[in-house]
């Protein structure tokens, strides 16, 4: 389901109609304290890779269901940005990532000890980011994603092939490495805006279902995308051992496979084998019923957004669900 003009048009309006407060956002990041250059060269570079900002404009968005963003509400998308950035340089290096949107990696410049250190760097700025809203609540929400992501990677790190197989296996993966940060974005927002506790936990759940649909959706690209459109090569996540939900139903029709077997089982490097296994997937029912998940995720997101405040920002949240299904990369 490729973007349509509508769809692009609409997040283009989106964009502009935020575009005030998304500069505030870009000019908070960048003014960190730096007086080394050689990490201010890395944490320029790392924001020029830039992307589409959901994640800030999650935050704006919840937040003018209820008010004009402030400076608080500035600082928390901010925060949940430069957390997102530093998860990015932490995932290339483990992953060995060189490119990413089309763009050198941090490691692929850096020896892994600077690269790491300049990760840090970013989580203690994003922690300071998350500081300036003054509201111990929010602090606490982002240091609970914080834990969650590291929790997450590392249960990576130590799984086995047999959990891996596991659809509840992925879904707590996928939780962890994306779906939490969106979630951040909206309650933190939420609980800043003094939403009441009900729609709190609405746009929490919102923000849990849409980050889940944003992961799957992700997953699919990497069998069905381009590599000049992706900014990275096709059929990553097989090429780092990793099974994602196309895998599982395509493994669930076809138990087995011999090319699947053969990578996981260590033959990971071989393009000619990952060529192969992205075909037999792309050509298979598993991306329509990965796509299917990635859908109910949405519908239910958006139910959570029935009995908020409306207008244009409850609208704008509603349709993000329908951009994550027309994302192309």
């Amino acid at each position: 389901m490729p973007p349509t003009a509508h769809s692009v048009q609409a997040l283009v309006h989106i964009q502009e109609w935020l575009q005030g407060d998304l500069e505030q956002v870009e000019t908070r990041m960048r003014a960190i304290p730096l007086t080394f250059e050689p990490l201010k060269t890395a944490v320029d570079h790392l924001l020029r890779a830039g992307g589409k900002r959901i994640r800030p404009m999650l935050v704006l968005l919840t937040g003018r269901l209820y008010r004009e963003a402030d400076e608080a509400m500035i600082a928390l998308a901010a925060a949940v940005e430069m957390l997102h950035t530093a998860t990015l340089v932490h995932d290339d290096l483990i992953d060995g990532s060189l490119l990413r949107r089309g763009i050198p990696t941090l490691n692929a410049i850096w020896t892994p000890a600077a690269t790491v250190l300049t990760g840090d760097y970013l989580f203690a700025y994003a922690a300071s980011l998350a500081a300036q809203t003054e509201n111990v609540r929010v602090m606490a929400i982002f240091a609970r994603t914080l834990m969650t992501i590291c929790e997450g990677e590392l249960r990576q790190q130590f799984g086995d092939r047999a959990a891996m197989l596991d659809r509840e296996d992925y879904f707590r993966r996928i939780y962890a490495k994306t779906a939490a940060m969106f979630e951040l974005a909206t309650e933190a927002a939420a609980v800043l805006a003094r939403a009441p506790e009900p729609q709190v936990e609405a746009l929490r759940r919102y923000g849990v279902d849409l980050g889940m649909a944003f992961q799957i959706m992700d997953d699919i690209l990497d069998f069905t995308g381009e590599a000049q459109v992706l900014g990275k090569p096709v059929g990553n996540d097989l090429r780092q051992g990793l099974i994602t939900l196309p895998v599982l139903f395509y493994l669930e029709e076809h138990p087995g496979d011999p090319v699947i077997d053969r990578i996981l089982a260590g033959s990971s490097g071989d393009e000619d084998l990952i060529r192969e296994a992205v075909e037999r997937v792309r050509n298979s029912k598993a991306i329509a019923q990965a796509r299917a998940e990635a859908e109910a995720f949405i519908r239910r997101s958006q139910s959570y957004l029935e009995n908020l405040p409306e207008g244009p920002a409850r609208e704008a949240l509603r349709f993000l669900g329908e951009l994550v299904l027309r994302r192309d990369h």
